[in-house]
């Protein structure tokens, strides 16, 4: 999802731990009615707000854990690897990141930029594909999806994308190959079927404006797939995302399957507001009118934490902005990003010693944001994030 940079499994103690545990050992099943402890919708929200009548996205845990880009502290990124990790751990929501082949199929990345996370650069006859590209503003040298047929794709491996920082998940690299979005419906459907629930998607449209003026757009084949494997209603167990609303209020157009508009930093401006001209930015997104025009065609938001609580000039947290209560006034939900264990990666005040690699207080931060009463939240460490949120039902 997110382009904020914000593991390895630590040993947890006591009966948060015991459920995780259970959890995967049961094929993540605790995930269906929420760990022991973990508040549903209705539990935690009061009248007014729009939750708790139990159907679709009112039924999940809150708050609500999403595996950002899969169990992606643990395995490589948008693998079917990290994925199934990220349901064994129990995470409530599982994230899919699309953008297009040469051939119009949509598939797993971050980004179109393949150079990062596959080994693209260590195949000859790939070598005269390397380019330079202006994506969103942004110039970039390397290789990408859409100058690329599906089949070429398949034949590149996935490997870890912070190797310095995550040096235990170069391990697997070489291990996956690219998933296509069908392929990982059709494995969520599997998996759906052996637990006797239903597995969540969390999938994102990357740089819809640009792919469109390619004529590669984004939201139609979405919607063809969404259709295909029955996830284009209001109730279906996936949410659909987009750092450009008008991305989704495309989708809105083609599909009734709930959406979110994510946000980048209060200074930034979407994409498709850019080419557009207009001069909005998501400082005036959050603003209770902001919000109250994004609820016209979406469900809820995912903003950058910092715009949850924002950090001093030290990197430590400082204090809550309203935006939470702001968007829940609005009828919104807010699953913000991204939450890593790493140092390197948390508020300056969790950070525990001077490897940027090490684990810091993670569970400290969860709390910090989970106080602020967001309804769920991005994560590299979902089997973490649960134990967090248990914590946090429990105090």
């Amino acid at each position: 999802m997110a382009t904020q940079e914000s593991g390895q499994q630590q040993p947890g103690t006591g009966r948060g731990r015991r459920a995780v545990l259970g959890a995967a050992l049961l094929g993540a099943g605790a995930a269906a009615v929420g760990l022991p402890g973990v508040a549903r919708a209705d539990e935690r929200h009061g009248p007014g707000h729009g939750h708790g009548h139990g159907h679709g996205y009112e039924s999940l845990p809150k708050p609500t854990v999403v595996a950002h880009r899969g169990a992606s502290g643990y395995r490589p990124e948008h693998t079917l690897g990290s994925y199934q990790l990220a349901l064994d751990m129990g995470a409530h929501v599982i994230e899919q990141d699309v953008v297009p082949t040469k051939d119009g199929h949509l598939v797993c990345r971050h980004e179109n930029d393949i150079t990062g996370t596959t080994d693209v650069a260590e195949r000859p006859e790939f070598a005269s594909r390397k380019t330079t590209k202006s994506v969103d503003g942004a110039k970039l040298t390397g290789w990408f999806t859409e100058d690329f047929t599906l089949a070429e794709l398949k034949t590149l491996r996935a490997k870890e994308r912070i190797p310095g920082t995550r040096r235990h998940n170069t391990l697997y690299d070489g291990r996956w190959d690219i998933p296509t979005l069908e392929e990982v419906f059709e494995w969520a459907e599997k998996e759906g079927r052996r637990r006797g629930r239903q597995i969540w998607l969390h999938i994102e449209t990357k740089h819809p404006t640009y792919f469109r003026q390619l004529g590669l757009g984004l939201e139609e084949p979405l919607a063809k797939l969404l259709r295909r494997y029955g996830r284009h209603k209001k109730n279906s167990p996936n949410f659909l995302q987009s750092f450009e609303p008008g991305s989704i209020q495309r989708l809105a157009k083609l599909v009734a399957a709930p959406r979110v508009v994510l946000l980048s930093s209060a200074n930034s401006r979407p994409w498709d507001f850019v080419e557009a001209g207009d001069p909005r930015t998501v400082a005036d997104l959050i603003k209770p009118e902001g919000l109250a025009w994004l609820a016209r065609f979406a469900q809820g938001i995912g903003p950058t934490l910092d715009l949850i609580i924002p950090k001093k000039a030290d990197g430590s947290l400082g204090t809550p902005t309203t935006l939470v209560e702001d968007a829940h006034e609005a009828d919104l939900i807010l699953h913000p990003y991204t939450m890593r264990n790493e140092n390197t990666f948390l508020p300056a005040n969790f950070r525990k010693g001077t490897d940027p690699a090490a684990y810091g207080d993670a569970f400290g931060a969860f709390k910090a944001y989970f106080e602020t009463g967001i309804d769920g939240i991005f994560s590299d460490n979902p089997d973490t994030a649960l134990l967090a949120a248990a914590d946090f039902a429990k105090d």
